[in-house]
């Protein structure tokens, strides 16, 4: 109770290029099989229907993933329950079919493999396939190969010989192994068919990855498994000549183990793969027990956004396929396979043939899901722009083909869809954090996916006034023992920024009418008495009707946009610091100047000097100060109508005002002037707090602390929208009374809702903790520096660019233009970063502004790498510039 304050309640009351191809699959080229639940023909069965951690290693690798050919990961509910079977029969049902009119090819691909050579599921599958070719007699010849690409040391010696793979680096060898067969088939064709089966890493010692890769000093990152899965699919899909590009292509790749089985480094496999997110086939465990054990594995690729196309197991006579079908509710179809033999003296002929009907049945399901996808994907731009209205965006100037479709996110990378050549999908990083909320890495990414599906399992939502439950108290303390330490002491919820601005204000102004004599007895106030706000020229406070008018006019606010605002504040010009050719400036704006020839060409050390508190005894922190103050008198006199009821600002960034850095020392000048005239102050924290610029609120830049405070986006690291505004106990107890109509009488449905605080506790301790959070220093209070200071000041001495802001998770710059070039409508910027996006950085801009954005945990070299792709874009965009003014 001591530190929620609920609402209307009173207390104590990289492109490779796919294979060309004139039109995508569609559905219709493949006849899906119709049926949730598929058996083998053992026995009939009645009465079918159904009734209604351990931290992983992000893996950052270049993404550039075909979608030419059907692609799907083989996963299974624990190890030993026949993964290998079902792509073997998956490729026997692609490959010998006599339906088939052309020649096919399918792939299996084997990424971690132990216990090689005497187990090698890709050996298992090319031997099989070539035995059921001999025993099925397909039309078209049938050409096998198998692979071992990569090998420990102990598993290289067990194939070539003792001490032939002695000096390798990694403990890994490349040991290209290679066996090949062909089966001929019953017709005359040369053209074949073909399997091609690919080890990809193996070791000696049969037991778990991660287990066997310590033992045999060969561990192998997620980033190299990636990288070598890639380029076996794309020399695959896109390799040969004309007639081999043609082929239909069937893809499988198998895991290892269990859907949590650790991979070589450690990481649990369903976080290894994640980044190409394909399609998921789960080989269930059909005995007792295996219900559960199905169900977590599912549970658990779908927590982490795969899409599991369909279920299959072995029947164990347990008709575990019925509660299956129940949980899944027909979303997932349902596969039985046959008992398979405990005598193995016909090598699972005869059960290969009498799983054929399933195998086929899959593999329509598969087939069609993959047609669906691609259907899909190439759909939605043109359905986004038939049925969508875009926040900030002129349809018009918006074409089908401008329309970015994202797949998927996985930490700061989006997935996006290309649509050339039957599609594929690239890697692009979110260098605008999705609009300035996002700041997970992967491994944070599944952690709230887990914990707001734990809120939403327990809470679902409850309603918030007079009420406390775990997560929104959890959430409050943390608030105030972080970005509200030393002077706050109430938490107010709400939903989002711009809300979270109308309650500051609502509170600021009860705070200033109480302080000065304003409210009457019965808590009125005189109808010709109005407030206003201190505010800064260039702000942004949200686009609801009262934070709009707490701000400047601007491109936001003009009769366009808003027809009833009227700006209702004193709106100053602040003074701005920017680096240009490598020097970090100061910008006056002119009633600053007073002719003082000390005033001009200021500049700085460093950037740590600008925020150093011994500029407060400068000779230009008295100018500010009687700037200020002569500003503030016109409404300060008694018996005027016109007050200055709060003074509020966006602290050190004016976010959407173009990036612009505020000078911290005018900032802190403005609250000072402000307290004395007992005016409440309020730090709009919705863009910088929670280490956006460095430390976990803004205040510790200004070294001064807000009497109100609003947060938002990064709070709950961008998974979902939640605000608060924190308050002092002496705001808080202005609202105190003995009738109701003295409360706050303020809030939202969702106001402090479960799965949001739930969200914001675990990212406001994963962002803080030095444990999870690599970036904050030894003291704590603040990130290491993530922007090349070299590089940064290389590109601010770039003839395009007339300023640069760098600060905490912030790197933006201004492109030198005039006219309708220079401002929010520009399109100037367009071409850049357009090219910025083919270097696979995503970015929007603020017309001629052009920001980077990373989060708290994104490594400082991954920051260099975007600073190298921009400079280098800039200076081609300047030669360009130059070169079309001749």
């Amino acid at each position: 109770m001591g530190n929620l304050i609920w609402p209307f309640s009173q207390l104590p009351l990289l492109h490779p290029k796919p294979p060309k191809s004139p039109n995508p699959p569609t559905a219709t080229m493949f006849k899906p099989c119709p049926l949730l639940l598929h058996r083998h023909g053992h026995r009939h069965l009645k009465h079918l229907s159904t009734t209604t951690t351990t931290t992983t290693t992000t893996t950052r690798v270049p993404l550039d993933l075909p979608l030419s050919h059907p692609t799907f990961l083989v996963w299974a509910s624990n190890t030993s329950l026949g993964k290998t079977l079902v792509s073997a029969g998956l490729a026997a049902s692609c490959l010998l079919s006599k339906s088939h009119s052309t020649p096919r090819k399918f792939l299996y691909l084997k990424p971690i493999q132990t216990g090689f050579p005497s187990d090698s599921d890709s050996s298992f599958v090319f031997r099989k396939l070539s035995h059921l070719s001999l025993r099925r007699h397909p039309v078209f010849p049938l050409f096998s190969s198998n692979h071992v690409l990569k090998a420990s040391v102990p598993a290289a010696n067990a194939v070539l010989g003792q001490g032939n793979a002695e000096n390798c680096e990694s403990g890994i060898r490349n040991l290209r192994w290679y066996e090949e067969r062909r089966v001929e088939g019953e017709g005359a064709s040369a053209a074949a068919s073909e399997l091609v089966c690919k080890t990809l890493y193996a070791w000696r010692e049969a037991v778990s990855p991660h287990l066997v890769a310590q033992r045999e000093s060969a561990v192998v990152e997620d980033a190299a498994v990636l990288r070598e899965l890639l380029k076996c699919l794309r020399v695959e899909f896109e390799g040969g000549g004309d007639e081999r590009k043609e082929m239909d292509v069937f893809c499988v790749v198998e895991t290892a183990g269990g859907v949590a089985s650790p991979g070589p480094s450690g990481s649990l496999q369903c976080d290894l793969y994640r980044p190409l997110r394909l399609p998921a086939i789960l080989v269930g465990d059909g005995r007792l027990g295996g219900i559960s054990g199905t169900i977590s594995a599912y549970e658990s690729l779908k927590l982490r956004g795969y899409d599991v196309v369909a279920v299959v197991f072995e029947d164990h006579g347990l008709v575990n396929e019925v509660p299956l079908l129940s949980y899944l509710r027909n979303r997932v179809p349902v596969h039985v396979l046959p008992p398979i033999p405990k005598d193995l003296s016909n090598d699972l002929m005869e059960w290969f043939d009498e799983s054929c009907g399933v195998f086929d049945c899959l593999k329509e399901k598969m087939l069609s899901a993959y047609s669906e996808r691609i259907k899909r994907l190439h759909d939605m731009p043109k359905k986004a722009r038939e049925i969508f209205w875009w926040p900030f965006t002129q349809h018009k100037l918006v074409p089908e083909g401008a329309v970015t479709v994202i797949d998927s996110r996985y930490g700061e990378n989006f997935g996006i869809f290309k649509g050339q050549n039957n599609g594929f999908i690239t890697q692009q990083f979110d260098a605008c954090a999705s609009w300035w909320t996002q700041g997970p890495d992967a491994t944070l990414q599944t952690e709230l996916a887990r914990d707001m599906g734990y809120a939403a399992a327990r809470f679902g939502h409850v309603m918030f006034p007079e009420n406390v439950y775990e997560p929104v108290l959890k959430c409050a303390e943390l608030l105030l023992e972080g970005v509200g330490k030393g002077w706050a002491s109430r938490t107010y919820f709400s939903d989002n920024g711009s809300t979270a601005i109308e309650i500051a204000l609502k509170m600021a102004f009860r705070k200033f009418s109480f302080d000065h004599g304003i409210l009457s007895e019965d808590n009125t106030a005189g109808k010709s008495v109005e407030l206003m706000v201190l505010a800064l020229k260039g702000s942004y406070h949200g686009d609801t009707l009262g934070a709009m008018e707490a701000q400047a006019p601007s491109s936001y606010t003009g009769f366009l946009q808003q027809p009833w605002y009227t700006g209702r504040g004193l709106f100053l010009d602040p003074p701005t610091v920017y680096m240009c050719n490598g020097v970090w400036n100061l910008s006056l704006p002119e009633g600053l100047y007073f002719g003082n020839p000390k005033l001009e060409n200021i500049a700085f050390s460093s950037r740590d000097e600008i925020f150093h508190k011994i500029r407060d005894n400068s000779d230009l922190a008295e100018i500010y100060s009687s700037y200020i103050s002569q500003q503030l008198s016109q409404y300060s006199g008694s018996g005027g109508f016109n007050h200055i009821g709060a003074l509020i600002f966006e602290p050190v960034i004016l976010a959407a005002g173009g990036m612009h850095m505020v000078d911290p020392l005018f900032q802190r000048v403005l609250v000072n002037e402000c307290r004395n005239k007992r005016i409440p102050v309020i730090f709009d924290e919705v863009f910088t707090g929670f280490w956006r610029v460095g430390t976990e609120t803004a205040a510790d830049l200004l070294c001064c602390v807000p009497d109100i405070a609003c947060f938002g986006k990064l709070m709950t690291g961008g998974t979902v929208p939640l605000a608060a505004t924190l308050a002092t106990n002496a705001v808080f107890t202005s609202f105190i009374g003995d009738s109701k109509l003295k409360a706050l009488l303020h809030g939202h449905s969702y106001s402090g809702h479960a799965m949001g605080c739930t969200a914001a506790v675990k990212s406001i301790k994963w962002f803080k903790d030095p444990q999870t959070n690599l970036n904050i220093t030894s003291e704590g209070r603040s990130l290491r520096e993530l922007w090349d200071e070299d590089l940064v000041r290389q590109i601010s001495s770039i003839h395009a660019v007339q300023r640069v802001v760098a600060l905490g998770t912030l790197c933006a710059l201004e492109l030198r233009a005039e006219g309708c070039n220079a401002g929010y409508g520009s399109l100037y910027a367009s071409s850049l970063l357009q090219k910025l996006r083919e270097d696979g950085v995503y970015t929007r801009p603020l017309g001629n502004v052009i920001y980077l954005m990373c989060g708290p945990c994104t490594p400082p070299e991954i920051c260099s790498q975007l600073l190298v792709k921009l400079h280098t874009r800039l200076e081609e965009f300047c030669q360009i510039k130059e070169f079309t003014k001749f």
